[in-house]
């Protein structure tokens, strides 16, 4: 195999790369926007006098979760462990 031979792949894996690093920067960015509307959520039940933590809605989150995993092709339990880990954090902000 010479140089030529995987100058094009090489060229394409470092295309692919970059534009995987756009996305990573897009899901922080949505995660970060996802933290700021859970820490609303958070004022408005102290507002309310609701306790911060809704296991019923937070279960309803990760059934929806799971859906959009199954319609997008992805591994459900994936999806759902990613989103676990997402309602952690969104507990945290709200306690704040």
């Amino acid at each position: 195999m010479t140089s030529t031979d995987t100058a094009e792949p090489a060229w394409a894996l470092a295309e692919l790369r970059e534009e995987i690093e756009r996305v990573d920067a897009g899901l922080v960015a949505l995660i970060a926007e996802r933290a700021r509307l859970a820490r609303a959520v958070g004022e408005a039940k102290r507002r309310l006098a609701l306790p911060l933590v809704d296991e019923e809605r937070e279960e309803a989150v990760l059934r929806h979760a799971a859906h959009l995993a199954r319609d997008a092709g992805l591994d459900e339990a994936a999806v759902s462990g990613i989103f676990r880990t997402l309602i952690q954090m969104s507990r945290a902000v709200q306690a704040e």
